[in-house]
């Protein structure tokens, strides 16, 4: 594989994170950062892994996603403790849920005002602020 190959470059940041890159880290790695920025569940991308032709068990999924979080290639993202969604885009930054859709949709840096946030308890210190803001379509008049 030559530098520049999508595949070489995956080999690569799996490498880097310090996870071996076996064919199934591979094959997941290419399905997740193939399409850019995106949010998925652990679900979505056994559905796009099985579109794929790629055979792969639902706890194969969830512990890569969960190593690719410990190693900062993912983000994880807890909506109200039921559902998961990985996010490919490790900057900070915060979200819009679309209820019932169930689609998370990125909020720009810009627009979110963090300077009022309650300070820490002593011997604390704030780690991560992390805003989902919850959409609903409005009824119409």
């Amino acid at each position: 594989m030559l530098a520049g190959c999508p595949f070489h470059d995956l080999r690569v940041k799996l490498c880097a994170a310090g996870l071996r890159p076996t064919r199934q880290r591979l094959a997941l790695g290419w399905l997740l950062f193939a399409k850019g920025d995106r949010h998925l569940t652990a679900e979505n991308l056994q559905e796009e892994a099985q579109a794929s032709r790629v055979s792969i068990s639902l706890a194969t999924i969830y512990n890569s996603l969960h190593q690719f979080t410990q190693t900062g290639l993912l983000r994880e993202i807890a909506v109200d403790g039921s559902r998961t969604y990985f996010d490919t885009n490790v900057t900070d930054h915060h979200h819009f849920l679309i209820e019932g859709a169930n689609t998370l949709i990125d909020i720009p840096q810009v627009a979110v005002d963090l300077l009022r946030l309650p300070p820490a308890p002593t011997g604390k210190r704030i780690a991560q602020v992390e805003v989902i803001v919850r959409l609903r379509d409005t009824p119409l008049a």
